[in-house]
């Protein structure tokens, strides 16, 4: 009786979790459309989410894209197929690595510090000051970070893409030996606009999924400072996991 009556409390708090998400997203949408537009809220939220992630997403890119030519190199050497160490990692960089590993660092960064700042502001009450001053929360608090996160993603993850090929060139050409010439014409050859488009596509909506899922974590923050480090924490690893998961399903539907 105990493992049932734990089963049920389980999947009670779950489904409740889920609608609670539910609402907030639909919240989102509503409000997404309406007027006013905090412009000086926007661009604050760009500035922090895009410009100041650009360092740690250039430093991944770099080393991401490194280590993945050292590793193509080694498995293809075997096959004497080195010429197609260049193709192979850009095209997972475009595709797969590039959204991914981006979207995950600015989670760390940017999604944890959206779920601190939002869920400080409701437990010290400065949601409910909004309120009384005849301010939306969402449309100040939630909306600038929602748009700005999806808007930025897709250029970090450009930075990725770019730094991570480069990367791959300087470890492919400079410490492999491989001709350069082959290296870039395999690139040239294999590589599409569409993979290029079909990762960017991914990252605005990784983008979405760390936006709204680390707001939605700080606007229903509650227990003081200990609910604040918590919901920080919940909300890096559920935005992980959805963006992992999203990934599949992405994937499969594009190719």
């Amino acid at each position: 009786m105990k493992l049932i009556e734990y089963i049920g409390r389980m999947a009670i708090a779950f489904f409740e979790a889920l609608g609670a998400i539910c609402v907030f997203l639909y919240q989102t949408l509503y409000w997404l459309v309406r007027p006013p537009v905090f412009m000086k809220q926007f661009f604050k939220q760009m500035e922090f989410i895009g410009i100041k992630s650009t360092s740690v997403v250039l430093l991944t890119g770099m080393f991401t894209g490194m280590v993945s030519a050292l590793q193509t190199y080694h498995g293809f050497s075997l096959f004497g197929a080195d010429s197609l160490v260049g193709s192979t990692t850009a095209l997972g960089l475009l595709r797969e690595l590039g959204p991914v590993l981006a979207a995950l660092m600015v989670t760390a960064r940017a999604g944890s510090a959206m779920t601190a700042e939002i869920g400080t502001m409701r437990v010290t009450e400065q949601v409910d000051a909004l309120t009384v001053m005849g301010v939306n929360p969402f449309q100040y608090l939630v909306i600038p970070r929602v748009i700005a996160t999806i808007i930025m993603m897709p250029m970090l993850t450009l930075i990725f893409d770019s730094i991570g090929i480069i990367g791959a060139y300087l470890v492919g050409v400079e410490i492999l030996d491989i001709d350069k010439g082959i290296f870039m014409a395999r690139i040239v050859e294999y590589v599409d606009y569409s993979d290029l488009f079909s990762g960017l596509a991914k990252s605005a909506f990784f983008g979405a999924i760390l936006s709204i899922v680390g707001c939605y974590k700080g606007y229903s923050t509650s227990g003081g400072a200990e609910g604040v480090g918590n919901a920080t924490t919940y909300s890096v690893v559920i935005s992980s996991v959805c963006i992992l998961i999203a990934d599949y399903f992405l994937t499969a539907l594009m190719f």
